[in-house]
């Protein structure tokens, strides 16, 4: 019991302390957890042989994981998908594979090994990658959806990928075995000792096997669809928020089990459920549920990694090793930058599905594992091989690094396409045609004058003509596109772009340009307000503000005022807001924090005290008046 509070104490500590100081660097929370991990492994010696097998406990994050992401999916959506997952994810794994088994047979091993190791190193990292995609909202972008597709193209290869290895052990040709399966006799031991756990389909003929793995398969998905409502109800009926948790822990888990009795892989299986599940009315009560434990596992998994390093290896043959990671990396990266390419991916999209997926990955482990216990990959080669694989690892959260300054120098440089010259001029211009330009636009639009819209987002462009409305495609902050759609003539600019440092900049040119324009300008928050009023902007309209304010109207209603005292307080504060706003505009100094700003704090206290004043008359004379 000593030792194992030790070994918490320890791992938890490490990443309490490397995590948060690898975030606030930019580096990402995965260099965080393995630099953790090499801490506390190969440089301070603090965790030792129980690393491996943490290791095994902590790949059930990966699990979760998928469990999670298939939740995301839609069957429908996952079926239109179905192009990218053949197309896209199959040629990567495929051309991937074959270089680097090319690469392997120069260097003198022989095909079965140089498959195997291209096989291995061909699967990217789905932990790293779909972590630091969600941390970095990349998730959504044409980058990110491709990399997700080729990531869960991977997975379900593993599949095929744990069922060839076995062949490629075979030397002196295969043979039959009495069931009808192919077997070889150098790796019977093996195959037996695999068998000796608990398992449906060892000793089974081929045909059987398969027949027992669909209809493992089928049980999950027939429970998934029928079983898991009522339990959901029988749990709610007990009023216990635990057993929320301990059911979706008990889904995960089970179905992870039942995966490994036919010999597939736990993650797929979760991914599967995950699936069958993302109609649930329950869906988010899981994923709310399994979140915080995917987190803490995952982040075992990857200081395990670090752990785990053979230094006296590493350090005897550095730099051998670091060139066969970047070698992987390379070859990978030009493979998916020519994929990409074919698929349709441009600019910062393709830059981020050529290097988000160039590292090995997680699965390189389990897959070096299993060869090694068939006998294909020689113990030696094997070794480096985990090396190459967590160096690569290691490299990846700096390739995304790299993208962020590529993203940065192709957002700069110029738009992606060019832009629509503009044949039109109204009183009214709107830069910016997101959520809230599109309303504003309807409104302007609908009592009966005409606008010009202005966005350089193409999407949004294309959205808007689909709906009639005739919009154009540019940077509205360049003053040639200005003129073109008649600033010089019109009454109203209103500035909604989501940038709020293109806001304030382009408020500014305007105001300094045409002195006479009226400007309407969104803003961010409070201190985009500041900025903004200094910049010369007329109006300002937080863009939380107003549907803020409504929703306090209504928890005033909800809780005994009425509908017309309610509205009352609302204007009240709104009122006072726009006082309070005006007031510590002239106390507000850019680039200080209003937190370190003495004289902006004590004006705020007092005028938040004004407020409470105010409200608590309108009460008083609620009060005398039903009196």
């Amino acid at each position: 019991m000593d030792a194992f509070l030790y070994q918490a104490t320890i791992y938890l500590a490490a990443a309490v302390i490397a995590v948060p100081l690898a975030a606030r660097l930019g580096l990402g929370s995965v260099l965080g957890y393995l630099a953790a991990g090499i801490i506390i492994g190969p440089v301070l010696g603090l965790v030792g042989a129980e690393t491996q097998n943490l290791q095994h406990v902590a790949e059930f994050g990966v699990v979760m994981m998928l469990f999670l992401i298939g939740l995301e999916l839609d069957p429908r959506a996952l079926w239109a998908m179905r192009h990218k997952l053949i197309g896209l994810g199959g040629l990567q794994v495929l051309l991937s594979t074959l270089a680097l088994m090319v690469a392997a047979l120069i260097a003198g091993e022989t095909w079965q090994v140089s498959l195997a190791v291209g096989l291995t190193l061909s699967l990217s990292s789905t932990a790293i990658v779909l972590q630091t995609l969600s941390e970095k909202g990349l998730m959504q972008t044409g980058g990110g959806r491709s990399s997700f597709s080729v990531l869960l193209t991977q997975d379900i290869a593993v599949i095929p990928i744990l069922a060839l290895l076995p062949l490629l052990a075979i030397k002196n040709g295969p043979q039959l075995g009495s069931d009808g399966s192919i077997e070889r006799a150098e790796v019977a031991g093996h195959m037996a000792a695999a068998h000796d756990g608990l398992s449906l389909v060892a000793g089974l003929p081929g045909w059987a096997v398969t027949l027992t793995t669909l209809g493992m398969i089928g049980v999950i998905v027939l429970a998934g669809i029928y079983l898991t409502q009522p339990l959901f109800r029988f749990i709610h009926a007990t009023n216990l928020r635990e057993m929320y948790t301990a059911l979706a822990l008990l889904i995960v888990v089970g179905i992870s089990f039942l995966m490994t009795l036919v010999g597939l892989s736990p993650a797929l299986g979760a991914f599967l459920a995950g699936v069958v599940l993302a109609n649930s009315e329950f869906r988010h009560e899981l994923e709310s549920d399994l979140t915080p434990f995917k987190g803490l596992f995952l982040g075992l998994f990857f200081i395990t990694v670090g752990a785990g390093i053979n230094y006296r290896l590493l350090l005897a043959n550095f730099g051998d090793l670091l060139g066969l990671a970047l070698l992987v990396i390379l070859a990978k990266g030009t493979i998916l930058f020519f994929v990409g390419r074919a698929f349709g991916l441009r600019r910062r999209n393709h830059w981020l599905f050529t290097l988000s997926l160039a590292q090995a990955g997680e699965f390189g482990f389990v897959l070096l594992a299993f060869s090694r216990q068939q006998g294909v990959i020689p113990e030696p080669l094997a070794e480096k091989l985990l090396l190459v694989i967590a160096l690569s690892m290691l490299i990846t959260p700096l390739l995304f690094i790299l993208y962020d300054m590529l993203s940065h120098f192709m957002g700069e440089q110029g738009v992606e396409q060019e832009p629509d010259e503009i044949d039109e001029q109204g009183p009214v211009i709107i830069a910016g045609i997101g959520r809230f330009g599109q309303i504003v636009n309807r409104l302007v639009r609908a009592s009966g004058f005409k606008t010009v819209l202005l966005d350089n987002d193409i999407r949004a462009v294309q959205l808007m003509r689909r709906f009639g409305v005739k919009s154009f495609l540019g940077d509205p902050t360049r003053p040639e596109l200005l003129k073109a759609a008649g600033i010089a003539k019109a009454h109203v600019l209103v500035v909604a772009l989501d940038d709020p440092e293109k806001t304030v900049t382009m408020v500014a040119y305007v105001r300094r340009t045409y002195p006479d324009l009226h400007i309407i300008a969104r803003a961010y928050d409070r201190n985009h307000v500041f900025e903004l009023y200094k910049a010369g902007a007329d109006d300002i309209v937080r863009e939380m503000f107003d549907s803020s304010l409504r929703a306090g109207r209504y928890v005033l209603e909800k809780i005994g005022l009425s509908e017309y005292e309610a509205a009352q307080a609302e204007q009240t504060f709104y009122a006072h807001d726009r006082l309070t706003v005006r007031e510590l505009a002239s106390l507000w100094k850019p680039g200080t924090p209003a937190s370190e700003n003495q004289a902006y704090i004590a004006r705020a206290r007092e005028l938040e005290k004004d407020l409470e004043t105010a409200l608590l008359e309108l009460a008083e004379k609620k009060d005398q008046s039903k009196s």
